[in-house]
């Protein structure tokens, strides 16, 4: 009989104990922890925090347990409004961004706090994001035109082809909906991934783009489009609500209709 366990320096020992003594609201967080310099397994970490003195989001919490229980957690963070991506991690069990996960619509008592799933980890909370950018880069996310630029005004669009980028241009690269996609999981290393594949289509379908064909041809690989098999995880957890998996579906309705 096959036997599956993680490597004996991947499995998660016991952590530290934070309690808060005297707190009104006590509420426990379980923190993923993980320091590459220590040479020491993962642990998680227990920390009770008052939420009497503390802010309704997830971020709140973090933010309260590194400034005041313990200054060695680390976390991305930056503009605590869901614009900018920096703190998604995986909270209660799903992907999605600290900043605006309350902490009272956890379901559970204790909240289990990780790292976004699929990454490696550079140390707690903090994923390591050099593949997703490389994935990103490699479709070439900007205009691309062969006609010479207008020298009076800039490349216009009419309102119609503006609002076809409803829904895509509002991706904020956190990578929450392909870290949380089991056909990425295991084919991460040449399936490019929801978040990816919708930016490659926000460019496609933007009618300034003079160099669709292009993309397309790209695209058209065994791993880097078809390995979406419409799990539909992207779009449960897109924290802005995108749905990842249509805009795949729109590239793979264009490669038909060029062979038509």
């Amino acid at each position: 009989m096959a036997e599956f366990a993680l490597p004996k320096n991947s499995k998660i020992q016991k952590g530290r104990h934070f309690p808060a003594p005297g707190a009104e609201q006590p509420r426990t967080f379980k923190i993923y922890r993980w320091n590459p310099d220590d040479g020491l397994n993962p642990r998680v970490d227990t920390y009770e925090v008052d939420m009497a003195s503390c802010g309704p989001m997830v971020l709140d919490a973090l933010i309260k347990i590194k400034n005041e229980i313990d200054p060695t957690l680390t976390f991305r963070r930056s503009c605590r409004e869901g614009i900018c991506g920096s703190c998604a991690m995986n909270i209660d069990g799903t992907n999605m961004l600290a900043c605006t996960k309350a902490i009272e619509d956890c379901g559970k008592a204790e909240v289990p706090i990780y790292p976004l799933p699929h990454m490696a980890v550079v140390k707690d909370l903090v994923p390591d994001m050099t593949h997703f950018y490389a994935q990103y880069a490699s479709i070439k996310p900007w205009l691309r035109t062969q006609s010479p630029t207008p020298s009076d005004r800039e490349r216009l669009q009419s309102p119609e082809d503006r609002k076809k980028l409803d829904g895509l241009y509002e991706c904020i690269l956190c990578a929450c909906c392909s870290t949380s996609c089991p056909s990425y999981w295991w084919n991460g290393d040449r399936y490019l991934g929801p978040a990816v594949l919708l930016q490659a289509y926000r460019w496609i379908v933007d009618s300034r783009d003079e160099d669709t064909g292009a993309r397309l041809d790209d695209l058209e690989d065994p791993f880097k489009l078809y390995r979406c098999h419409t799990i539909m995880n992207c779009a449960r957890t897109c924290p802005k609500g995108l749905n990842p998996a249509q805009a795949i579906g729109e590239i793979k309705k264009l490669m038909l209709a060029r062979r038509a």
